[in-house]
């Protein structure tokens, strides 16, 4: 089963180029992030023609995630992240597929920080802390996929000093992503690929960043103890950042040995 994550930074304007990677690509799961659309304005009959079905939650000019299965329709399990009744930032949906269980995310950005965004972002990692913990309790399966807007390590990112103030490099940051890692998760990217190997997913759009290879690695698929005993490959698809209009992000994709 190959499941890939990718945000797409603006379903319906990067629709072409979504419909052509799902077409070469052939994922068997695709989790999407940043949307940027509501829910009455997301492209389904275009994602049904290309032969996947989908559950999404969507949001007017930013956030929104989906999950997308090929040739079957996904099963919703959870829509929007516990822990905060009145957070209303559509950045996390849950399904399942085959038996799986996947996870699309899109984890707040936090800069400027310090300050009010950035606590948000602390926050909301605080409670997938949580209910990551609850289904590795689980003993199932699962993928946690998406934008998780941290850089885990130096070697995920082009210049140290260049980031050294970005809310994705900080002790914070970082600590609290290390702190879901440490409770049994596999970086899916790092397993298959170890440091000091260089992975970048993200090329912003200015100053050339994409020319100069000023990328870092934001993306990033976890795996339960059950999902990573199955793990047979993980990729990115680096090829996808020069397409014309193209997202900043790339598809990131592991392949998993699964009935």
């Amino acid at each position: 089963m190959k499941i890939a994550t990718f945000n797409v930074n603006g379903i319906n304007a990067r629709l072409p180029r979504l419909l052509e990677w799902l077409d070469e690509a052939k994922p068997d799961v695709a989790c999407l992030q940043e949307l940027k659309a509501d829910d009455d304005r997301f492209p389904l009959e275009a994602i049904k023609e290309a032969g996947y079905g989908v559950v999404w939650h969507g949001q007017k000019g930013f956030n929104g995630v989906a999950v997308l299965a090929r040739g079957r329709a996904p099963e919703e399990r959870l829509r929007g992240l516990p822990g905060d009744p009145d957070d209303t930032h559509s950045r996390y949906i849950e399904a399942e597929v085959d038996g799986l269980i996947v996870a699309s995310l899109y984890l707040p950005n936090g800069n400027p920080q310090p300050g009010p965004k950035f606590d948000y972002k602390l926050a909301w990692m605080e409670r997938l802390h949580a209910h990551a913990a609850a289904l590795l309790a689980s003993e199932r399966a699962v993928v946690l996929a998406g934008d998780w807007n941290v850089i885990p390590g130096d070697l995920d990112t082009f210049s140290v000093r260049a980031m050294a103030n970005d809310a994705l490099t900080q002790p914070e940051s970082r600590a609290a992503y290390r702190r879901i890692l440490h409770q049994g998760w596999t970086d899916a990217i790092r397993a298959r690929h170890p440091e000091p190997a260089r992975l970048y997913t993200f090329w912003d759009y200015q100053a050339g960043a994409w020319a100069r290879d000023a990328g870092f690695r934001i993306d990033h698929l976890l795996l339960s103890p059950a999902a990573a005993d199955r793990l047979r490959d993980a990729r990115v698809d680096r090829d996808v950042r020069g397409a014309e209009k193209a997202s900043d992000h790339v598809p990131v994709w592991i392949e998993l040995g699964w009935p």
